[in-house]
Parts: C-alpha cells; structure tokens; sequence
C-alpha cells in the first residue's frame, strides 16, 4: 500500500506542492528518502525515527522507501519531516490515509514526538486556501496560518496529540489568530529643525512612492529625516500587511503570528554582502531588499555600497 500526504515546498514566496509518497516493501530493514531532499530533508530519517519512538512505535522491519514528488522539485527545510511521518504512520495503518489526504501538512519533529515551528506556514497556509483543503502546522504557528482566511488549521503541540485528534479521541482547539500590533513610533518631522527644502522632498516621495536621495555635509540630518519617512506614510492596509507577513513568514521572522500595520524600515549596514542585500545564499532567503517590501530601504552612507559591490560583485 502506497500512502500519501500533501505539502509544500518554498520558492521565493510562492509554495509549490509536493507529494509526500511511502512504501513498505519486503526486503532488508531500509529508511530511503528520494526526491532531492537537500541535508535537513534526509536527516528527518533519524527525528522521525525518534520521535515515533516516543510515542512507543517502532519502524516496521521492512523496506521503507519515501519519495517526495514531484522528483525533480529541489526539496529543502525540516518541515518535511511531521509529512513525512505522517505518510509513514498511514502505510502502517496507525492513521486514516483518507483521512490525512484532506490537509496539507508542515512541521519539524523534536526527538520528544514535539512539533517545533519551522518558516514558512503562512505561505503553506494560503496555499492550502487555494487547493481547499486544511492545514497540519505546529501549534506555535497556529495564529499566524489563520491570517489566511478560511482554512481549516489543525495547530498540534505534538504528535500524540495529532494522531489523538485523527482518530477522534481527543479535539485539538482551533486556533485564535494573531493579534495585530499597534502602528510603532519612531522619529518624527518636529524634531528636524529648519531644512524646509528636504521635508518638502520626503513629503513628495512618501506621497507619490519615489525614490530619494539625500547630498550634503556631515551633521545636516540627513539620516534622522531618512528615518522619518516611516513616520509620514500611510499605515498598510489589510492585503498589503498580509504580503509583509508573508515575507517575515518565509525569512522566520514573524513572531507569534503578529502581523503590523506599520510599514517596514530596513537599514542595511554598508558592509553587508550580496546575498544579505538581494537575499539568496546556500539556503535561500529573503535579502533586505525583500524584506524592505512595501515599506522603507535605507542605504545610509551609499557611496560605501558602491565600493562593496565592486569587489564581491555586479554594481547596484
């Protein structure tokens, strides 16, 4: 019997479903995870194996073959690993195939049977939204996957709690969303005095979405009214607050699922590297640039920026 359990995997900000497929075959005792899983991915083997431990199952003494579709899909992040689990437990007929096959599924297993919170819910969440189905995700995460609107979120503490739930012996409560944080304070126009001239500028900018730059002597207090262009923008309204989200969602920086209001402002120092600034590295994150969405990129001293690049890289 093949089982499978649907999830996701993280381009940019975009989720593209994934297959979670396992078979139990005769053969010699074998955990094979196929598919391009990256080095979290194949390490869930062990968490697996633990975690199912903890609950007082053992792997079955069979060929177990995992394979995550489709192949040709490059699969990174440790929350493959509770679908992964999830599949396994279906093909051993400990959980309802049937059942698991209505939800799309995301979390990272602690040797405990824990579900602990790995990046990227939201974007699991919405994409669960879009195909109709529920979403599997770690209780932690619960607030954040219900900005997504009307999906079912199935928000688990651990893995005995989640199968409890699928076979009906214990409900897991819904979880309440995320509270939306108060607009922040930062510096304000008032304590710039004098410079009429480039407070009329940032007005202009803030209102139409212009670029600025700002040339003169050191002391002019150039950077304190860089950093109050947050401070005269419009707060963001409900859709642009849940794109900001999304990107906190995939770079791990959204906290208790509390979404804001106020507008990002980023400050890169003018040190920072290639992948910092544009996002990217071994494994692919958000960059400032990204991160600064909808909001405020402020590239102090950018002459500084100039001279970075020309030697790690292609110019800004």
């Amino acid at each position: 019997m093949v089982a499978s359990v649907s999830t996701v995997a993280y381009l940019g900000l975009e989720a593209r479903a994934v297959e979670v497929q396992c078979n139990l075959v005769a053969g010699l005792p074998k955990f094979v995870v196929v598919g391009l899983p990256d080095k979290a991915v194949a390490e869930s083997r062990e968490r697996v194996r633990a975690a199912m431990a903890a609950i007082g199952l053992a792997l079955p003494p069979k060929h177990i073959v995992l394979n995550l579709s489709p192949a040709d899909l490059p699969k990174e992040g440790s929350h493959f690993d509770l679908p992964i689990a999830l599949a396994l437990l279906a093909a051993m007929g400990v959980v309802d195939a049937e059942t698991i096959a209505g939800y799309v599924v995301v979390g990272e297993l602690a040797l405990d049977g824990r579900i602990a919170p790995s990046p990227g819910v939201l974007l699991a969440a919405m994409h669960a939204g879009e195909t109709g189905k529920g979403l599997v995700c770690p209780a932690a995460q619960g607030p954040e996957a219900s900005w997504a609107g009307q999906v079912e979120v199935l928000a688990a503490p651990d893995l005995i709690a989640l199968l409890n739930h699928f076979k009906g012996n214990q409900m897991l409560p819904g979880p309440v969303p995320g509270e939306v944080d108060p607009p922040g304070q930062g510096p304000d126009l008032a304590q710039v005095k004098g410079q009429e001239t480039a407070k009329r500028a940032l007005e202009i900018a803030a209102a139409g979405g212009h670029n600025l730059l700002f040339v003169g002597p050191p002391g002019a207090g150039k950077s304190l009214m860089a950093a109050c262009l947050p401070g005269i923008l419009p707060p963001l309204e409900a859709a642009e607050a849940l794109e900001v989200s999304m990107v906190a969602s995939v770079a791990g920086t959204l906290q208790g699922g509390r979404l804001t209001r106020t507008r990002p402002f980023r400050s890169p120092h003018h040190s920072a590297s290639m992948a910092a600034l544009t996002g990217g590295g071994l494994k692919v994150k958000p960059g400032e640039v990204s991160l600064a969405h909808l909001g405020v990129l402020f590239l102090d001293e950018l002459p500084e920026f100039h001279s970075i690049m020309d030697q790690r890289g292609p110019r800004l």
